[in-house]
C-alpha cells in the first residue's frame, strides 16, 4: 500500500493519488464517480472555501483549497480515462487564453493603471468573439446562484453601455418593481414581479459596490447568529422559545443583537 510519501506535495503528486484512487487497488467509491455524480459536491466545496475565506481563517483555507483541488483533478482524472481530453490540454488551454488575454504583459501593449484593465479584457474578448454568434453574456453558467448570475449580467452589459445614467435611476426601479409587486395578483405574477424586484436590487448593490451575494449571505449568517443565541437564553433561562409572545421574541433579538456587537 503506498505510503502518502509516495505522492508527492506538487500537481503530479495529486495526480497520481487520484489515479490511484481510481485504480484498480483504489477505491470502489472514487471508481464509480462521474462528473455528474461529482457536480453538488465540487460545488459543495466552493461554499465551503468561500466560508473559510469570509472566516478567514488560514487552516482552513488550506484544508479548502485542498478539497477543490482533487475535484479538479479527480474531473480530469476522469476525462482522462473517458479520452475526451487530458491535463496538458487544459493546463495548454489556460496557459494560453491567459497570455492572449494579457498583451501588456506578454507582448507590446501598455497598461498604465489598473481601471484600465477591465475595459482591455472586454475589448478583447469582444476580438474573440467577432464573427461569432455568440454573446457578450453567453460565458456566464446559468447555473450560478442566482444572485451572482444577476450581477454578472448586469455587469457585462453595463460594459457595453446598457446601463442606468446615475443611481437615483436605479432607486426609482427598485420602487418600481416594489409597487408592480404589490399590485400583482396571481401567485405567477406575484412570483415574476419578485424576481424583477431581486434583480434591481442587485442592480442598486452593484452600484453601490456591493457584491448582492455576498451581503446576502453575511446576513444570513447574523440571522442564524442571533436566532441561535436567543435559543441558547431560552434554555438558559428555562423557557420555550416557540411559546413565548412575539414581544418577548423581539426583546430577545435586540438582547442577541446587543450581544454580538459585544
Amino acid at each position: 500500500m503506498p505510503e502518502s510519501t509516495s505522492f508527492p506535495a506538487t500537481y503530479e503528486g495529486v495526480r497520481l493519488l487520484v489515479k490511484h484512487l481510481r485504480g484498480p487497488d483504489g477505491c470502489p467509491w472514487d471508481r464509480e464517480q462521474t462528473p455528474e455524480s461529482l457536480k453538488h459536491l465540487l460545488l459543495e466545496e466552493c461554499y465551503e472555501l468561500i466560508e473559510a475565506i469570509e472566516d478567514d481563517d488560514s487552516d482552513k483555507i488550506v484544508e479548502e483549497l485542498g478539497d477543490v483541488f482533487l475535484h479538479l483533478a479527480l474531473q480530469i482524472q476522469i476525462g482522462t480515462e473517458a479520452g475526451r481530453f487530458s491535463g496538458e490540454r487544459v493546463f495548454d488551454g489556460m496557459v494560453d487564453k491567459y497570455v492572449r488575454r494579457h498583451p501588456h504583459v506578454f507582448g507590446d501593449a501598455k497598461m498604465e493603471d489598473v481601471s484600465e484593465a477591465v475595459p482591455r479584457w472586454d475589448a478583447l474578448k469582444r476580438q474573440e468573439l467577432e464573427g461569432s454568434t455568440k454573446s457578450i453574456l453567453d460565458g456566464l453558467p446559468k447555473g450560478m446562484p442566482a444572485l451572482s448570475y444577476a450581477r454578472a449580467v448586469q455587469d457585462r452589459a453595463a460594459r457595453m453601455g446598457f446601463d442606468w445614467e446615475d443611481y437615483r435611476g436605479v432607486v426609482d426601479k427598485v420602487a418600481e418593481e416594489l409597487r408592480e409587486l404589490n399590485d400583482a395578483e396571481s401567485p405567477e405574477e406575484r412570483e415574476s414581479e419578485m424576481g424583477d424586484l431581486l434583480f434591481s436590487v442587485v442592480n442598486a448593490s452593484r452600484w453601490l459596490g456591493a457584491e448582492a451575494e455576498t451581503a446576502l449571505r453575511l446576513s444570513n449568517r447574523r440571522f442564524y447568529n442571533r436566532f441561535t443565541t436567543m435559543e441558547r437564553l431560552c434554555r438558559e433561562r428555562d423557557q420555550s422559545f416557540k411559546d413565548l409572545p412575539l414581544d418577548s421574541k423581539e426583546q430577545l433579538w435586540e438582547e442577541a443583537k446587543a450581544i454580538e456587537k459585544g
